[in-house]
């Protein structure tokens, strides 16, 4: 770990420790620093430790990435027009799942790890980084695979995609 990383975190276990401490009124003195506008009254006092602590460690370790932040605006949109947010179901993939995917003639066998995949004796962080050596090009992992539709449903797709089985190993495969 940096040292700039360990200050952060040491800072922030030590911020984090003293909140519970404060009354609501420092709770909503530490709200206005921290998202620079006032807290609003309805707030209970958990609530505002919930949030405060919450932001504490967003600054200091980093916030949520692009594609989470685009889908949480998506879903508050869709609620402020019609009253209600679909569910979106990512699939949750077991350790020991395995991918097998066929593309250009060749069988692709990727195994599901906890902390992330297995391809030809190497881990990778995620199914793009295994696409893009698949493939040579920047591909979505889960579209390659299949875990995911193209958002462009009148997009054709490429004759040389071939359906995608994941199963758990030992077990059959799908029917």
């Amino acid at each position: 770990m940096t040292t700039m990383a360990a200050r952060h975190k040491d800072v922030s276990k030590e911020a984090l420790s003293r909140l519970p401490k404060l009354d609501i009124h420092e709770l909503r003195e530490e709200w206005r620093v921290l998202y620079k506008t006032d807290a609003s009254l309805h707030l209970s006092r958990e609530l505002l430790v919930r949030a405060v602590a919450y932001r504490m460690q967003e600054i200091a370790l980093g916030g949520l990435r692009p594609e989470p932040q685009r889908q949480l605006r998506q879903i508050a949109q869709e609620l402020k027009q019609t009253g209600a947010a679909a569910k979106r179901f990512r699939p949750q993939l077991k350790p020991g799942t395995r991918l097998i995917r066929e593309w250009q003639g060749r069988t692709y066998d990727v195994v599901v790890l906890d902390d992330g995949f297995c391809w030809q004796g190497t881990q990778y962080r995620s199914l793009s980084a295994i696409t893009r050596k698949i493939t040579g090009t920047a591909w979505s992992g889960p579209l390659f695979f299949g875990l995911k539709q193209n958002r462009l449903a009148t997009h054709p797709t490429s004759p040389a995609l071939a359906p995608v089985y994941a199963w758990m190993e030992g077990n059959d495969a799908p029917e």
